[in-house]
This record gives structure tokens, sequence and C-alpha cells, in this order.
């Protein structure tokens, strides 16, 4: 039982005193970049969605 207590001790201060927490405006841009890219990749998923089903259906109507 004490080696966990170790390690949640351990962990606990590891993550108070060795861990470089980002600053608040860091956390923003960091928050609106990866915004920004599920987004975009949202959009370029989106439009190969839109092509291959049209594509699909387009060649599914010529039998």
């Amino acid at each position: 039982m004490s080696n966990v207590k170790d390690y949640i001790n351990g962990t606990v201060e590891e993550m108070r005193d060795k861990v470089s927490w980002p600053s608040f405006k860091e956390l923003q841009n960091s928050s609106v970049l990866v915004l920004i890219g599920s987004l975009v990749f949202a959009l370029v998923v989106g439009a190969m969605d839109f092509v291959f089903d049209s594509s699909l259906t387009w060649f599914y109507n010529q039998f």
C-alpha cells in the first residue's frame, strides 16, 4: 500500500514542480490553432465526400 501512496505523492510533486504549464495566452493561441485546423480538415473531408458521392452517383446512373 505504501508503494501506491509513494507513487501518488511523486506524481503530485512532479505535476506541481517539474511540469511547465502554458500561460493563459499560450493556451488561447493553441486552442485557436486547433480550432482552425479542425475546421480546415472538416472542410477538406467534406469536399472529398461530396466529390466521391457525386462521382459515384453519376457513375451508377449511367447503367
